[in-house]
Parts: C-alpha cells; sequence; structure tokens
C-alpha cells in the first residue's frame, strides 16, 4: 500500500522523468548562502529578468522537449536576446505557501490540511529528501496576515507549524501576498537563483486586507514573482473571489487549479440519479465522496507541484529600460501550433 505522499511524489516524478538539461550554471546550495533583508534587496533596479514559462498543449498536456530556437521573447514588442535558458527540472527555487485560514475554508479544512502538508513535501523535496536547492516559508491569513514560519530550507519546521493552525475569522489575502514580498528572510540570489513562488490555499475572497489587489499585484510583479492558485471553492459553488485568484496567478505567469470543481465529471449516472442532497452521484457523507474530494486534491497538489519544478527558466538583459515606461509588458512565443504560453505579463525595471 502506498502513501498518498508517495503517490504524489511518484505521479511528478513520472510525468517529469522525460524533462533534460539543455543549458545549466551550477545550483546555489541555499542552506550555506547568507540571509538579506528584504529593505536590501529591493533598493536595486532590475538589470536581469527571469521569465518561467510553461507551455501547454491543446488538451492541457505540458510540451517539455522545447529548445532556445523554438522560443521568441519580446519586451515592450521588440525580440530580447534571451542569456539564460534551462527545462532542466527542480530549478532553485523559494516558494511561499499561504494558506487562507478563515471561515470560509472549514467545509474541507481536514482534507486540505492533508494536502497542504504533501504540497510543502513534494515542492521541497520532490525526490524524496532533503534537497539544498529549496527553500520556503508559511503565511496564514484569516483576520489578518502572519508569518507563521521564516525562510527555511526544512519542509519539517513548516509542516510542524502548519499543523498547529485551525481556520477561523475574516480572509487578509491581499495583505498576505504583500507581506511575502516585504516581510520575510531572504536567500541570496534571489529573484534570479532562486527564483521565487508563491502557492495560495484559498477561495481568494477578502475582506479584510489594507492593500488592494492592484497593489499587490503590482509588488509581485515587481518582485518577479510567480503565483499558482489552488481554490478551496466546493464542487457548485461560487464566490466573488475567484476573480482575485484569477488575476493574482495568470498576471505573473501562474494558474489556478480547481480540485473541487469536477468531481462528478466522469461518474455515469451523474445528473439521472435524483437525491436528497441534490442531483449528486457522490452523497454526501459517504465513502465515495470522500474519495472523490481527496482525488481532486491530490491531482491538483501533484500538477500544480509539478509545473513549480518543470518550467522552461529563461532569462535576459532588457536592451533598453526607458525611466518614462513605469511597466514594461512581456511577451513569449513559441514556433509550434495548437500550444498555449503563461509567462509573467511584465515588470518594473525600476524600484518604485
Amino acid at each position: 500500500m502506498y502513501s498518498r505522499r508517495q503517490v504524489i511524489l511518484g505521479s511528478t516524478a513520472l510525468a517529469l522523468s522525460s524533462a533534460a538539461a539543455t543549458a545549466q550554471q551550477p545550483a546555489p546550495n541555499l542552506a550555506q548562502q547568507p540571509a538579506v533583508s528584504s529593505a536590501e534587496a529591493f533598493k536595486t533596479a532590475v538589470s536581469e529578468v527571469i521569465v518561467p514559462v510553461t507551455v501547454t498543449d491543446d488538451k492541457g498536456r505540458f510540451v517539455r522537449d522545447l529548445d532556445l530556437k523554438d522560443f521568441e521573447l519580446r519586451d515592450e514588442g521588440k525580440v530580447q536576446k534571451i542569456t539564460y535558458f534551462t527545462r532542466e527540472r527542480n530549478q532553485p527555487v523559494v516558494i511561499g505557501f499561504l494558506v487562507d485560514l478563515s471561515n470560509s475554508n472549514r467545509l474541507h479544512w481536514d482534507k486540505f490540511k492533508e494536502a497542504i502538508q504533501d504540497l510543502v513535501l513534494a515542492t521541497m523535496e520532490p525526490d524524496g529528501k532533503p534537497d539544498p536547492r529549496f527553500s520556503g516559508y508559511l503565511i496564514g491569513y484569516s483576520t489578518e496576515a502572519e508569518l507563521l514560519m521564516n525562510t527555511t530550507g526544512d519542509p519539517e519546521k513548516i509542516l510542524d507549524r502548519f499543523r498547529k493552525t485551525k481556520p477561523g475569522g475574516g480572509a487578509a489575502l491581499f495583505d498576505a501576498v504583500y507581506q511575502s514580498c516585504t516581510s520575510r528572510t531572504l536567500v541570496k540570489g534571489e529573484p534570479i537563483e532562486p527564483r521565487r513562488v508563491i502557492v495560495i490555499v484559498g477561495d481568494g475572497h477578502d475582506n479584510n486586507s489594507k492593500k488592494t489587489l492592484e497593489e499587490v499585484v503590482e509588488i509581485a510583479q515587481r518582485n518577479l514573482v510567480t503565483i499558482y492558485g489552488v481554490s478551496t471553492v466546493a464542487f457548485g459553488f461560487r464566490n466573488d473571489g475567484e476573480p482575485n485568484l484569477k488575476r493574482l496567478c495568470e498576471s505573473s505567469g501562474g494558474r489556478v487549479v480547481y480540485p473541487l470543481e469536477n468531481l462528478y465529471s466522469d461518474v455515469s449516472g451523474y445528473l439521472s440519479t435524483p437525491s436528497d442532497e441534490g442531483n449528486f452521484a457522490y452523497k454526501v457523507g459517504t465513502g465515495g465522496y470522500a474519495a472523490a474530494i481527496m482525488r481532486g486534491i491530490v491531482n491538483a497538489i501533484s500538477a500544480t507541484a509539478g509545473e513549480i519544478t518543470t518550467q522552461y527558466i529563461m532569462r535576459y538583459t532588457p536592451d533598453n529600460t526607458d525611466v518614462a515606461k513605469k511597466f514594461r509588458k512581456i511577451e513569449v512565443r513559441v514556433n509550434l501550433a495548437n500550444v498555449k504560453v503563461r509567462a509573467r505579463e511584465g515588470y518594473y525595471p525600476f524600484a518604485p
């Protein structure tokens, strides 16, 4: 019998096994590098831009075997020279785990609590053992955002702190994103190597932040952060926070996955078997219902972990950083038909 952690790590490793390096530089040992303060790190202008890129086909499957010659990168419409390119998996990364601890997450909290622990292990220990290329930190947000565990290379420290949390209160998502960009210990080399990733596990709702959505989109772009979302919105429900989650993720080159959205899509008889709970083939409270929820969450966590560790990574030095241009747009093109390319919308070349 395999554990759920083995299933996730095994499926991620299987999905990623075809990735190979075309160009690479020695990975830094994060555990041996000195930390630097946020204030020091964000004073300087952007001299090199890092662009993580995900390419999928028309069925959503990763396209893994592209080379540098297959890409074209434009900055404000002008083709740029890509100075670094790799498709090597497990590139050095610092991952912020932002967990919604508001009242809205009570319904499936126990299942998401297990899944978040798997996510930490799958991203910080992608091969099932400690890896000095990966660091992480934990921010919980309800009525306020709180840094629960500062940047560390030890996933067990994050897990120990996370196990003590429980949901209750409002939702300060935007403040949590802002805090992740300004109020934690940094690893030397960020955001180039290691690069920065945030994973939000929540429904996108915010009713308690001092910061606005556009403020935190800007600071994430300024700090070259890629944001992913694991939505906790249950099947058949909608809330006004979903556009927030999509905006945060898509503007930074990430995406949102919805583990509870299609629980019944493969069930024979769905919408043809009336029941008191609604037209659900899986009845609430049964083993089939619980298993379907867990399967959806496991698949979403595996997909998110896999994408974080297998993106194409490009870097370039802009040949024109016109001070009159506050925000510079990036466009990445691939010389293939019927593919979707995900990359950050752009960046801010100078400090605010």
